[in-house]
């Protein structure tokens, strides 16, 4: 009987570890599931009149990383329909040899791009820093209305991040590899999670 006895709490405490376990799993989902439906309802850009490309990884040969590659590919595309001035964002990071930015622009500039047209920020270290320093950079120029370029997963993110700092941006999204989309969209709930405790705490 005694032993009997001792059983049950633990029994419940299992039940209710495994019924957090999987309430937390539902959710995780359903941010998941979020993202998903707020990247694929961004408006396409109109009336723009400047471009902002966010960075990603540069590999230590020097060379865009492949979501890199796409986000510039996506830049081409909105500047080739209206040409005006970009700015290309993000430093330097582990192993990377040269600033993200910088690396934008050498390649944009080599591929046609106008020289005058490209300015590089080469200090920013995350989506804030990104935005702030471009939207700084674009203000000095007399622009008002960029299209921010990311990849498609993180769009929402930054264009909420843009309107917090009051600017009015419309968005594109280049894709992700098809076999890192769980794994980005996951890594993007925290990072939702992050600018949520940010917004609370004041930060």
């Amino acid at each position: 009987m005694t032993r009997k006895k001792s059983a049950k709490p633990w029994r419940t405490f299992w039940k209710i570890l495994i019924g957090l376990l999987l309430l937390g799993v539902v959710c995780y989902a359903g941010m998941v599931g979020w993202i998903y439906a707020q990247e694929v309802s961004v408006p396409q850009p109109r009336d723009y009149d400047s471009i902002i490309v966010l960075g990603a990884q540069v590999l230590p040969s020097g060379e865009p990383s492949v979501q890199l590659r796409w986000r510039m590919d996506a830049a081409r595309q909105v500047y080739d329909a209206h040409p005006c001035y970009m700015v290309v964002t993000g430093g330097k990071a582990g192993k990377e040899p040269e600033a993200e930015g910088d690396v934008m622009r050498r390649l944009f500039i080599e591929e046609g791009v106008q020289e005058d047209h490209v300015i590089s920020d080469p200090l920013s270290a995350d989506t804030r820093q990104n935005l702030q320093n471009a939207w700084a950079i674009l203000q000095e120029l007399g622009c008002s209305r960029p299209v921010v370029v990311t990849s498609d997963y993180h769009l929402p993110r930054a264009l909420q991040i843009a309107r917090d700092l009051g600017v009015e941006a419309d968005g594109i999204g280049s894709p992700c590899k098809p076999e890192y989309w769980m794994k980005n969209h996951a890594r993007e709930v925290l990072a939702w999670g992050k600018y949520f405790l940010n917004r609370i705490t004041g930060q």
